[in-house]
């Protein structure tokens, strides 16, 4: 039934109450009032009872917020067809309806809007942490904002009469204009779409540019990302760069963890288990080390002056791999130095075959 329908219908039963058109008006506005305390009564007494029964808040949220701009529609669509009914001036008709559409309009404005702060909410508690850490969850809260904002600008034209097909078109031409005006900007607003959706990295991550900066994920922007370095300066690298470039994500992968080599070299003729030993012991008293997956030890190559080592170890964080690496090169020399194994410099053998006269 359209609203022309349900209009028609509503005048014919006031016209069973009697020829006075004020009295069919009030009666009109009294029936929808109770009726929108009914459904108020239905969706907070009746509905709400069950809500209640679930073991999280969510739903009873839902039907606090519902059931108020239920019966504010209700009382106002009474007031319109009883302003209809009483058969004032056209123009006074057309302006008085007009302001009640434009109070429901705002009323479910103010709904929805609460409405989307509640699933915001909800999906920042919710277990699928994806959403949340790439940033998909800003993204969602911003479109559907623009979505409920353009959607009571079209009704509020709607509710005036006003010509919405040549609005659209003149912001069709307008945005036209804008999009070649601001390609660089649209540019790196769909690389940051492109970004949230694929997740590469997330906030709280460290990376490594192509351009060689390397730093902590701050703030992933629809425009831009941000980088802490470890020189505690923040950089700023639109997103239209960063989602054409190589990004070296050192916190990825399922774990988080990172993986740090220390090269060490030791003269020939040294005792290589011993050497494994004192490399393994130091690793193992590393606090910051992590036992799981154990430190390893690597003999690596017969090099042109040193046997190579290498000693393979787990940390929790990566932005503690200078300090670690720093300690344990540290470590590795004292180690050495106090088990008399020698730490060799490059050498070159010269062989004269001949002396001149």
């Amino acid at each position: 039934m359209t609203l022309t329908d349900l209009i028609a219908r509503v005048q014919q039963l006031a016209e069973l109450i009697g020829p006075n058109v004020y009295l069919q008006a009030a009666i009109i506005a009294v029936a929808f009032m109770v009726a929108g305390k009914i459904a108020d009564w239905i969706i907070s007494r009746i509905i709400g009872r069950f809500a209640h029964q679930s073991s999280n808040d969510f739903d009873d949220q839902i039907v606090d917020l519902v059931h108020r701009p239920v019966f504010m529609s209700l009382v106002l669509m009474g007031l319109s067809l009883a302003t209809r009914r009483i058969g004032l001036p056209e123009v006074t008709t057309f302006i008085t309806v007009g302001i009640l559409k434009t109070i429901a309009i705002f009323v479910w404005y103010n709904t929805l809007m609460q409405l989307m702060t509640l699933v915001v909410r909800a999906l920042s508690k919710t277990r699928d942490r994806k959403i949340v850490q790439t940033g998909m969850l800003s993204l969602l809260h911003n479109v559907i904002k623009i979505i409920v904002v353009a959607l009571t600008v079209y009704f509020l034209f709607l509710a005036w009469n006003i010509n919405v097909t040549a609005w659209l078109a003149s912001a069709g031409i307008v945005g036209l204009a804008l999009s070649f005006a601001a390609k660089d900007t649209l540019s790196n607003l769909f690389a940051g779409v492109s970004i949230v959706m694929d997740a590469p990295y997330k906030a709280g991550d460290f990376i490594i540019l192509e351009s060689g900066e390397r730093g902590i994920v701050t703030d992933i922007g629809l425009r831009s990302t941000r980088i802490l370095t470890r020189d505690d300066i923040e950089i700023t690298i639109p997103n239209g760069i960063i989602g054409n470039g190589k990004i070296i994500n050192e916190a990825g992968g399922p774990p988080g963890r990172h993986r740090i080599r220390v090269a060490v070299g030791v003269a020939y003729g040294s005792d290589i288990d011993h050497v494994v030993e004192v490399l393994a012991a130091v690793a193992a008293d590393h606090p910051d080390v992590l036992t799981n997956p154990e430190p390893r030890v690597r003999f690596r190559s017969f090099g042109d002056s040193s046997l190579d080592f290498e000693l393979l170890v787990w940390i929790s964080r990566p932005v503690d791999r200078g300090r670690v690496k720093h300690e344990l090169n540290c470590a590795v020399y004292k180690s050495l130095n106090k088990n008399k194994i020698e730490i060799p410099f490059p050498q070159r053998d010269l062989h004269v075959r001949s002396m001149p006269d």
